[in-house]
Parts: structure tokens; C-alpha cells; sequence
């Protein structure tokens, strides 16, 4: 380092390629133990055919019980390899290596991510000698390790990217992300490339935690024709699945349905484009067709190229609309109906997914309230009261989904609750929830449109987490059958969770913090994974969110002393409001 004279300014090179490769090296002649399970576990975060390489440094036993593709543990670096101990065998049959490390997440045999609130990892890996090939020497060989692969969180993110597959909601004409991961290139075990690796996702069905509320309408045991490791579009950006006989007899409505579970799940690989899905047979004969055009009969949202508008309650309790659509937010305005005009004064509010309607918690917490916003009305009765004795312990904000099924939590202490009300007007439903008693506390939730998950969050003792409930419905007589069951962490790295808002069909925005952190608002999957790129930037003091299902829209924040703010893609946060409260998107 010069230590005098003038700063001058210096041109940056170019950051390069930030697509890092390993390539597996294979065990030296003579390598003693420590390299061996060094390199194992270098081995293991390469793309080499097969594992090829990672198994030379196994015995023949092991590399043919080392299953690779069953499992993966996710650290949060990659695993430290303890020394050994050398004395605890003394006639030097074997050395066993202890494996740490604070484990976060694990992948299953379906793709499933499934988080973990970080624990510690113990394992170790054995190894001892065994004749060389040549039978002159010994040489040392993992005999015994831990199932899978074991990656750090880098690791895994370079190998790995998120996809969503695409199934029909149970007994629906629309369709609910599933959200898996594949290789990013070729996987080593199949050999196939990733648009491939997908499609064989997508017909294995669905992963076990959706399961229960989805059908997929490929008949069972569909799978591609054998020997098919690659698919590519054509000049006309048509992509051809051969298929096995299994699919050969679906009826043109069935084909119809597959092929937009095709097109839904390939429209998330930014590697591939494809405006078309062909079907073909086990004799190669097409079975059927179906465009993105076509496709979107079966959207949850189908609308996608109306403008959504995020709408806030202002200082009086009234409900205004913002257009945030150009560069400066244009001023508020009021929305018809009384809740714009202020005759029922608002503690809280959802707008429905076709901006018709809108649902409303008075001030005092109390009553339920549904009214129009495109016309003028007188304000209807409430559909819903809470006999809480604190404005705190009553109705949580509303959310609609796609359906267009309202959804409130009554958070009296003495009798709390989940209400489904049908159409948002009829008589409402009591949610079966085997969770929730009396140290579980509803704070707050937002319903996905396809109307099969809800994001709760939910306070236990001194920690509020974000949960993550699968919906089912049944229909037996008169009142349908409705419960929220299986729920899973959305945000187990997060020590307490602020609000959430869907923000596409798998994805949430959630404002938290983190053990020992600050509050940060960032992107997380339903699944609970996420990646360094998905913090937004910072904001003081933000007590809701809300976020469009669709990215071309801006992110709009509640910031507290700073009113009403917005993140539009490539900005950063901008005013849009001094005085308001609770922005939300319709949903």
C-alpha cells in the first residue's frame, strides 16, 4: 500500500462470473485419512455425473449403499470435520471423524424444502483401510457416513434454485404453486438438464405436506418416456412431452388441465421459454395442446393485466385508494360506499381480489362489516361479532381469497377463533383448528388466493412466529366443513415476526428480526427457504406490509412517524401519504 502522495481514482474490473463450479478431484495415491473425508465432503458440493468421484472415496459397500438423491441437510456452512481421536483404536482398524454444524433445513425424496429452527448437527463419517486394487498395499476408504448429502447453505443455494409446481386446488378449476428444488444444471443422479429435472418433478405429484388439499390430473403413474434426459422448445417456443402409456387414454379435457400444469410450472424457469405445450403419447402421437393464452382460464388470479391498487385506512378511519403506478404516487383517493366516506370508521380492512368490495373492522375492534367500494351504499349489519372485553383481543384485519371467502380471528382469550364467511356475506363458518388453545394467539393472517394456505401469524408465550396452514374443505350437508391443519414454520430463523403479505403464488413478504438482529423486511418462501438477494432495503419502524401478486406493481409499507411509503422495483422507498395507517393490496 503506497503511504503518500494523491488518491487517485482507479476503474473497477469487472466482477466476472459469479457462477462458481467445483469439480470433484479424486483421491490421491498414499492420501491419508483427514484427505479422504475432506475430499468426500468437497466431493459431495460437485456436479460430477453420478458422483462418480465422491464414491472413489468409499468403500465399495458404502458407494453402493450411498444414496445421494434421498435426502439433503442443509447447514448453515459447510460442515466442520472434527480431528479424530487416534488413540480410541489402538490396532488402527478404523478412525471415525465427527461432523458439526447448525442444521437448518432438510430436502427430501419429493424436492421438499422443510426448515428447521437452527439446531445442532452432530454426526461423523468412519473410515479404514482396505487392500488397494492391485493388492500390494492398503489404502484408506470411508466405510460408514451420514445419509444423503450434507451442504452448506452456500453450497446448496449454487447447486439448487426453487421452481414451483403447479396442481389443481381439490374439486377447483384453478390451479396452487407447490414450490420444489432442482439442480441448477444437470442433475448428476438423472442426468437431466433442468427443464427436464421439472417436468419429472411435476408428474411425481405433489409434495406430501400439499397433497391432501390438490389433485393433479395426470393419471397415476405418468411419467415421461424412457430414456427422455433432455427437452428443449422449438423455433415456435413449443415444448414436446413424450409421455408413457399411462397418459395415452386421458380424455381433451384432462390433457387440457395437464398441459397447464405444464405451462404454469415451466413459466417459473427463467432458462427456458415456452408459449406452448404439446403432449405426445407413448407412440410419439399427439394427445393435445394448450398456450399460455389458453392457460389462463386456470389462474388463480386470471386477471393479470388489470393495474392492482394498494388502499389504506387514512387519520379519520376512512379507506382510500392509492395509483402508484408512475414514477410519483399520485394523491389518494376516496372510495365510494361508506366506508370511503367515513360513516363507519375503520380499525381495519381487506379489499376483495375483484375490487368490488371491501371488509372492515370498526374502530373498536368489535364488528365485522362488508360493503361496496365501486357504489354507493347505506352500511349493512355486521356478519361478525366479538365479545372480547379488550379492543386488542378482538378481530384480527380480514383477508379474502380467491374464492372470494372471507376469513377473520376473533382473539378473545376466552373463545378464540378462525371464521370462514362464504362470499364474505354468508353465514359464518367456525375453522376447525386442532392448534390453536389457550397459549396460542392468532395476531394476524392473510389467505392466498387460491384459497388452499393461510399465513398466520401466531404468538406462543413471549414469541411470535409466522405459520404457514394447509386448508381443506368438505362438504357435508348444509355448512361446509373447513379446518387449517398441518402448520408449518414460514420463518424459523426469525426470533419474532411483525406482518406478513403474500406476494405471488409462493412467496411472502415478511417485516421481522432475526436473534440478536435489527427489524428487516425481506422475501421469504412458503417453504421457509430464502437466499441472501431477498432482503428489501431497510425501513424504521414498519408495523404492516403489503405486497401485489403480480411484480409490477410497488411494495407499500406502514413506517410509522413516515405514513405511508412505497418500493418499486430498481427505487428505493418513497412517501406516499404522511397520514395513514394498514396499506394492504385486495386479498
Amino acid at each position: 500500500m503506497p503511504d503518500s502522495g494523491d488518491v487517485q481514482p482507479v476503474k473497477g474490473s469487472g466482477t466476472g462470473d459469479s457462477q462458481v463450479r467445483v469439480y470433484a478431484v479424486a483421491p490421491r495415491e498414499n492420501a491419508d485419512p483427514d484427505e479422504i473425508v475432506d475430499g468426500f465432503l468437497e466431493a459431495m458440493t460437485s456436479d460430477d455425473p453420478g458422483f462418480a468421484t465422491a464414491r472413489k472415496y468409499l468403500t465399495k459397500k458404502a458407494a453402493q449403499g450411498w444414496k445421494p438423491e434421498q435426502s439433503i441437510t442443509v447447514l448453515t456452512t459447510a460442515p466442520d470435520r472434527e480431528p479424530t481421536d487416534r488413540n480410541a483404536d489402538p490396532d488402527n482398524q478404523g478412525r471415525a471423524y465427527p461432523l458439526s454444524g447448525r442444521k437448518i433445513a432438510t430436502v427430501d425424496a419429493r424436492h421438499a424444502y422443510q426448515p428447521v429452527s437452527p439446531a445442532e448437527y452432530l454426526q461423523s463419517i468412519h473410515v479404514v483401510q482396505q487392500p488397494t486394487a492391485n493388492g500390494k498395499g492398503k489404502e484408506w476408504r470411508i466405510d460408514s457416513l451420514p445419509p444423503g448429502l450434507v451442504l452448506g447453505e452456500a453450497d446448496f443455494l449454487r447447486n439448487y434454485r426453487s421452481v414451483n409446481k403447479y396442481y389443481f386446488a381439490s374439486e377447483e378449476d384453478w390451479v396452487v404453486a407447490d414450490p420444489v428444488y432442482i439442480r441448477q444444471r444437470q442433475d448428476p443422479v438423472t442426468r437431466m438438464d433442468p427443464v427436464t429435472q421439472t417436468v419429472k418433478a411435476l408428474l411425481e405429484g405433489p409434495t406430501n405436506w400439499l397433497k391432501p388439499a390438490v389433485d393433479s390430473q395426470f393419471p397415476s403413474g405418468t411419467e415421461l418416456k424412457s430414456g427422455v434426459t433432455t427437452l428443449a422448445t422449438d423455433d415456435q417456443s413449443t415444448l414436446r412431452v413424450p409421455l408413457n402409456r399411462k397418459a395415452d387414454h386421458a380424455s381433451g379435457e384432462a390433457c387440457r388441465r395437464m398441459a397447464a400444469q405444464l405451462l404454469f410450472t415451466l413459466g417459473d424457469l427463467t432458462s427456458v421459454r415456452v408459449e406452448q405445450v404439446e403432449l405426445l403419447g407413448s407412440a410419439g402421437q399427439s394427445l393435445c395442446r394448450l398456450g399460455k393464452g389458453q392457460a389462463v382460464e386456470f389462474a388463480a388470479v386470471r386477471n393479470t393485466e388489470r393495474d392492482e391498487h394498494p388502499y389504506f385506512v387514512d387519520e379519520h378511519g376512512k379507506l382510500m385508494m392509492l395509483l402508484v403506478g408512475g414514477k410519483e404516487a399520485d394523491a389518494p383517493v376516496e372510495v365510494p360506499g361508506p366506508f370511503g366516506q367515513g360513516t363507519v370508521p375503520l380499525r381495519s380492512v381487506a379489499v376483495d381480489r375483484g375490487e368490488t368490495r371491501a371488509a372492515g373492522v370498526g374502530q373498536t375492534g368489535r364488528e365485522l362489516l362488508v360493503s361496496s367500494i365501486s357504489t354507493e351504499q347505506d352500511p349493512l349489519p355486521p356478519v361478525l361479532t366479538s365479545r372480547a372485553a379488550r379492543p386488542g383481543d378482538r378481530l384480527s384485519a380480514p383477508s379474502w381469497d380467491g374464492r372470494g371467502d372471507l376469513w377473520v380471528a376473533d382473539r378473545d382469550p376466552a373463545a378464540p377463533q378462525l371464521w370462514m364467511v362464504p362470499d364474505g356475506t354468508g353465514h359464518p363458518v367456525k375453522v376447525r383448528t386442532p392448534w390453536l388453545g389457550d397459549d396460542v394467539r392468532i395476531d394476524s393472517l392473510r389467505v392466498s388466493a387460491d384459497g388452499v394456505r393461510i399465513a398466520l401469524v401466531i404468538t406462543r408465550g413471549e414469541r411470535t412466529t409466522l405459520q404457514i396452514g394447509r386448508i381443506q374443505r368438505h362438504a357435508t350437508g348444509e355448512e361446509p366443513v373447513v379446518s387449517v391443519l398441518d402448520l408449518q414454520p414460514a420463518a424459523p430463523r426469525m426470533e419474532s415476526v411483525t406482518a406478513v403479505s403474500w406476494a405471488g403464488p409462493s412467496r411472502l413478504v415478511v417485516v421481522g428480526k432475526e436473534a440478536g438482529g435489527v427489524q428487516q423486511i425481506r422475501y421469504l418462501q412458503t417453504d421457509g427457504s430464502t437466499s441472501t438477494t431477498s432482503v428489501l432495503p431497510g425501513l424504521n419502524g414498519v408495523t404492516s406490509v403489503a405486497a401485489p401478486h403480480m411484480d409490477k406493481a410497488p411494495v407499500v409499507a406502514d413506517s410509522g412517524d413516515d405514513g405511508i411509503v412505497r418500493l418499486a422495483p430498481g427505487t428505493n422507498w418513497q412517501p406516499v401519504a404522511k397520514k395513514g395507517r394498514l396499506p394492504v393490496y385486495p386479498g
